[in-house]
């Protein structure tokens, strides 16, 4: 019975170990299957054909979060709007509201939204007059319902060397269409906010006269001028803000240069001191060797 019972011990003992061994396989082969990409690309499919098969925004968000999502797979979803927005011949207003709702749900979301939106302009260049109008309207959108921060707005930089042709026409739709949902004073009143005017000295610079003119012109040429009123003021103050600074520049320099002097003409007034002091002394030790030259020759005579 013993000897039984020993057996029945090891023959689990096996099994044990055959059922760890098929656990590993089975893990093994889930790792190869996921590092093929396989299932990136299936999630991308699903979310796509909901995307495309629902009747309204509100269909498709509700069907978009039931799909079972891994860790790290969220920003899939905001990728795939903006890639199936892009595609369309014309701007479809389903994928702003889309956005939107998916940018109202879950913080990832919008984060990944603002992402897209830094990514997008820095590949504005490759894409076509279309397809960047559609992205344009569509990141338009989520900023006048605040669905994403202002604060994306913080990677462009109006000037004539740090723009082209693509993305000024980006910012051409980006701008008329913020000013078509919210209308120019709202849209004036945000560009005025103290807490947003970091992210707006690209748009507005103001560091030379160069880039301030080429800003107001590009602003006034399509038709929203009433947006840079306060930087039409700061034009005109330009020359006298300038006027002010080169003289401040001026004084520090002339006052550097005064230090510099001063420093120079105190060493040479100590070194002159040092001097005087060294030839009075050589000239007393001189006179006293010259006294006791001249009471040797008294003692001699004597």
């Amino acid at each position: 019975e013993g000897g039984e019972g020993g057996a029945a011990a090891s023959g689990s003992g096996e099994e044990e170990s055959d059922d760890e061994e098929e656990q590993q396989r089975q893990q093994q082969q889930q790792d190869i299957e996921d590092e093929t990409g396989t299932n990136l690309v299936n999630l991308r499919r699903t979310i796509y054909l909901t995307i495309m098969s629902s009747l309204d925004f509100e269909e498709a968000g509700h069907k978009l979060m039931k799909i079972q999502l891994a860790p790290g797979q969220e920003p899939e979803i905001p990728i795939m709007i903006i890639e199936c927005c892009s595609q369309e011949k014309t701007f479809v207003r389903y994928y702003a509201l889309l956005g939107a709702r998916f940018c109202m749900l879950r913080r990832e979301f919008q984060a990944t939204f603002e992402d897209c939106f830094a990514k997008q302009y820095a590949i504005i260049h490759r894409l076509e007059t279309n397809k960047l109008r559609n992205v344009a309207k569509l990141f338009a959108h989520l900023l006048s319902v605040d669905g994403i921060s202002w604060g994306v707005l913080g990677c462009i930089r109006l000037t004539e060397e740090d723009t082209t042709s693509s993305s000024r026409i980006f910012i051409k739709y980006l701008f008329q269409e913020l000013s078509e949902y919210m209308g120019l004073v709202k849209l004036n009143q945000r560009l005025a906010e103290p807490s947003l005017q970091q992210y707006f000295t690209g748009i507005f610079p103001a560091d030379s006269m160069a880039n301030m003119r080429f800003s107001i012109n590009f602003f006034t040429s399509i038709g929203l001028g009433g947006i840079t009123d306060r930087q039409r003021e700061l034009y005109k103050q330009m020359p006298r803000i300038m006027a002010e600074r080169r003289a401040a520049e001026e004084a520090a320099r002339k006052a550097a240069g005064g230090n510099s002097n001063s420093g120079g003409s105190s060493g040479g007034s100590s070194s002159s001191s040092s001097g005087s002091s060294s030839s009075s002394s050589s000239s007393g030790s001189s006179s006293s060797s010259s006294d006791s030259s001249s009471s040797d020759s008294d003692s001699d005579s004597g």
